[in-house]
């Protein structure tokens, strides 16, 4: 086994999500060798800024013998390919999700994971928030009962304008699903892991408020609220909001609503989980509460504190209690699971990180989500 300090990595994307990656490895002690951008222009521009060389290729960063674990943080519709190339090259990956555009896509990564047996791992980092680490392993020891029903939300604001842009607003590089696969897919992985049930059938509807977008001739970063004046006209096709019905796999109920229109929501997934015996619930931009219902006793407030957590919630806090621990402190944690079993040389048993077979379920959700607001129906999750 190695230390991470041991351990080269290489980051492809350098937009927001991709300079977040950087700054999280760099955080446990993960040596980056390097960023590969969209042309090798962009790549080196971001190289000076963040500090990190640059590679003009990916043929060059996969001929690095200092890389051992690539992240994947391009636009959607290149994440089969470069995945599958890492993989063949004998390197780790890291994806941001969705893992792939549709869902045989990402069921050819998992055959092509599974064979090389190689660490891999999607980017569900909001698995990573200390206290849904602490949540799950108080659902699996039985504390909430048998979990019955299942609701929340996913609201931002960052796509409130026709103005606003960014390519995942278009299917051919982000996928048919924009707010269920951009932002939904992270409630609806969040829920199954916590509560350790898959969803098996969705009823959706799906609404496009915004038809018509402005989009500009450059380039545009991710939460950019610059605004330019030479535009383009565009015609939407994916949707600005979503509501979905759910079952899950022990019968339990849910419901969720996600929307990126949503006035001074900035980023708010909230959930509450309804067991036969106590609930629980949470809200991503007051992360460090947890809510616990109860019917014949006081409710209690749980504040994020290592000393009251379980070892998972533990394993996945890096400050005391009182000291807030955000959004950016979830991809530290993730990188820690993940880069434990790079160390190890092989991929975990039971992984608190999702690997691309969760990325590949999650497919399969968005696929069956899809199909019930295109025939509204409800729909069973595939196989």
């Amino acid at each position: 086994m190695s230390n991470l300090s041991d351990i080269g990595a290489a980051v492809i994307g350098t937009g927001f999500i991709g300079t977040v990656h950087v700054e999280a490895l760099r955080k446990i002690g993960v040596s980056v060798r390097g960023v590969l951008g969209s042309t090798p222009e962009r790549a080196a521009a971001a190289a000076e800024r963040i500090g990190t060389a640059s590679y003009p290729s990916l043929d060059l960063l996969l001929a690095d013998p200092s890389v051992q674990v690539v992240h994947v943080t391009s636009p959607n519709h290149l994440h089969v390919d470069q995945s599958r190339e890492i993989l063949a090259a004998g390197r780790h990956v890291v994806c941001e999700k969705p893992l792939a555009m549709t869902a045989a896509g990402s069921a050819g990564l998992v055959e092509a994971a599974t064979a090389s047996g190689l660490v891999n791992a999607v980017n569900f980092n909001l698995r990573f928030y200390p206290l849904n680490q602490h949540l799950r392993d108080q659902v699996s020891a039985g504390d909430l009962g048998a979990v019955r029903f299942v609701t929340g939300q996913y609201f931002q604001d960052w796509l409130f304008l026709d103005t606003d842009w960014n390519w995942r607003l278009e299917a051919d590089q982000g996928g048919e699903l924009r707010a269920v696969g951009d932002i939904g897919s992270h409630w609806l992985d969040l829920m199954s892991y916590i509560t350790g049930e898959p969803v098996v059938e969705v009823m959706a509807e799906l609404a496009t408020f915004i038809p018509i977008r402005h989009q500009p001739r450059g380039p545009v970063e991710t939460f950019s609220t610059e605004r330019s004046t030479d535009t383009i006209e565009r015609q939407m096709t994916t949707e600005d909001v979503a509501s979905i019905l759910l079952r899950f796999a022990n019968g339990a109920r849910g419901a969720v609503n996600v929307s990126q229109i949503s006035p001074g929501r900035k980023n708010s997934l909230r959930y509450e989980i309804d067991g036969s015996l106590a609930a629980a619930g949470w809200d991503s931009e007051q992360p460090d509460q947890l809510w616990l219902g109860h019917r014949e006793r006081a409710n209690e407030i749980l504040i994020r504190n290592p000393a009251l957590m379980s070892e998972g919630g533990r394993s996945a806090a890096a400050l005391p209690g009182g000291h807030v621990e955000g959004f950016g402190d979830t991809f530290p944690a993730l990188f820690r699971a993940v880069y434990a079993d790079v160390a190890a040389g092989r991929p975990g048993t039971r992984p608190r990180y999702a690997t691309f077979a969760d990325g590949h379920r999650a497919m399969l959700v968005g696929d069956a989500i899809g199909e019930s607001a295109r025939t509204g129906r409800w729909v069973a999750v595939g196989q």
